[in-house]
């Protein structure tokens, strides 16, 4: 069989200050670059991708026939420019495959200028190309905002299950697995799904948790030999446009037995309303809790800085936790990333162990945030290139442009010029950080950074600082949701 596969991997925070240019993808921050063609089987090699899991499982028994693969750190809209050349590489691939299937690695939560589900007109495409009766397997993120185009143009799409997002490999294999059964002679399954009339705050979605554990214990559970899938994606609450919502489906291998485990999965989430209630504090708070802990603690206490998390648009640059932790007078205190290319790119010039004047952070201008004017102490400089080696970012190579570790008294910030959000354990220790000897440590990520830190962490807070990923979905200014959709647990209505 010809496969033809690719992937486009965004996801937008309508309320973010930048946007994603095709530079973006180019440089791709913690994700691989733009790849053409070969250069996907070159760079997606025992990754945690799900291009990579794909590739992987179905082997070398049919033709797989490279499209291209692009991903950008989320953002505010994808520009025109990238959307048109990225999704035209991919089609153009696939046009000249003549392909007998597809396989797309996709997200789900990826708005651009001119579309405001850039995964279904992207899908729209490729189904126009390939025709009605080619079967199209689609990968999406956990945090997808699926809606009826992608269904009504994929004939499967299977959704990661964690978050932190460990299994996304997995997720890949799954995909390829389904083309396998359907290579194998299995008729194409029936579908059903259901829309949740509430929005699911991003802090409160992790899957080590309850409720997200419990409803994913389901998920596995309800596939059996009628059931091929099943998939909740809890939804991107920071898209502002109709389709943003939760959304659970599953594949049967008929229209009674999908729409009872779909219907099965939507009550366990609707009953979960009320439980996704994650404890958020104030910057000042949560370092005065971290201060009293760490007093006893033999291990660093971890603050998640949820509301600037790169992963899910913010520009990874606002100053409130470095304040929040100054003020305080913490002491074996270190923070990151801070993404400040100038910064960086001024410390590197007068070199380590000078004293840099510099206003630090603050570029994009978030209400109640602005650069920090202090004289920084250069302790290392760094080239920004190095491996990733926690589990979700597994086997990635990240490219975060000239680095340097900066400190002022008792906090260390590690400053970079790309962003991604800080997951790893090795974003500490590139430029001289060992985080396991740290007091306080300030992630800029909301639930990602769990899979490498909570096993050295004393504790894990969650902390409310200035940043366009709102905590509490009922902060945004919503203008495009569907009406009627519940913006909280406390019973807010859009």
């Amino acid at each position: 069989m010809r496969i033809a596969i690719g992937g486009f991997q965004h996801e937008t925070n309508t309320f973010a200050p930048s946007r994603a240019t095709y530079e973006r993808f180019v440089q791709g921050g913690g994700w691989p670059p733009v790849s053409i063609g070969e250069e996907i089987f070159e760079r997606f090699q025992n990754q945690n991708i799900p291009i990579s899991g794909f590739m992987k499982e179905m082997g070398s028994a049919h033709a797989l026939i490279p499209t291209a693969w692009a991903a950008a750190s989320p953002s505010a809209q994808v520009t025109d420019d990238a959307f048109e050349r990225i999704a035209g590489a991919i089609c153009d691939g696939i046009r000249k495959a003549n392909a007998d299937m597809v396989y797309l690695d996709l997200h789900g939560a990826m708005v651009t200028d001119s579309h405001p589900d850039g995964e279904g007109e992207l899908l729209r495409r490729v189904r126009a190309i390939v025709g009605p009766k080619v079967p199209i397997a689609v990968s999406l993120d956990l945090h997808s905002n699926t809606t009826p185009e992608m269904f009504q143009n994929a004939e499967m799409l299977v959704a990661y299950r964690t978050y932190p997002h460990i299994d996304m490999a997995e997720t890949g294999a799954r995909a390829a697995f389904y083309l396998k059964q359907r290579i194998g002679g299995m008729d194409a399954p029936k579908l059903a799904s259901r829309v949740l009339p509430y929005l699911i705050p991003i802090t409160s979605q992790c899957t080590d948790l309850f409720p997200g554990n419990d409803i994913y214990q389901l998920v596995g559970q309800l596939e059996s030999k009628d059931i091929v899938s099943a998939s909740f994606t809890p939804g991107f609450p920071a898209a502002d446009f109709e389709g943003c919502a939760p959304v659970v489906w599953a594949y049967g291998v008929n229209e009674a037995a999908a729409s009872a485990a779909a219907e099965k999965l939507e009550r366990r989430v609707l009953a979960a309303e009320g439980e996704w209630d994650a404890r958020v504090l104030t910057a000042i708070d949560a370092v005065r809790e971290a201060q009293l802990i760490a007093k006893t603690a033999r291990k660093p206490v971890v603050i998640a800085d949820t509301q600037d998390n790169p992963g899910a648009g913010g520009d990874s640059d606002t100053m409130g936790m470095v304040r929040a932790l100054l003020e305080c007078r913490a002491e074996r205190a270190a923070t990151g990333l801070i993404v400040d290319g100038a910064a960086a790119a001024a410390a590197h010039e007068l070199g380590a162990g000078k004293t840099l004047n510099f206003a630090l952070g603050g570029k994009s201008r978030i209400p109640d945030d602005s650069p920090l004017q202090l004289p920084w102490t250069i302790e290392s400089l760094h080239d920004g290139n190095f491996a990733a080696t926690g589990p979700f970012y597994r086997g990635m190579k990240m490219r975060l442009g000239l680095s340097a570790c900066l400190r002022y008294q008792g906090v260390r910030i590690v400053v970079a010029s790309y962003k991604t959000q800080l997951a790893d354990q090795a974003m500490y220790r590139y430029v001289g950080i060992e985080p396991t000897e740290q007091a306080i440590l300030v992630n800029k990520s909301s639930v990602h950074f769990r899979a490498d830190f909570t096993p050295i962490a004393e504790k894990i807070l969650v902390a409310k600082s200035p940043g366009p990923m709102a905590a509490d979905p009922a902060d945004l200014p919503w203008k495009h949701l569907k009406r009627g959709i519940r913006l909280n647990p406390f019973g807010k209505v859009f």
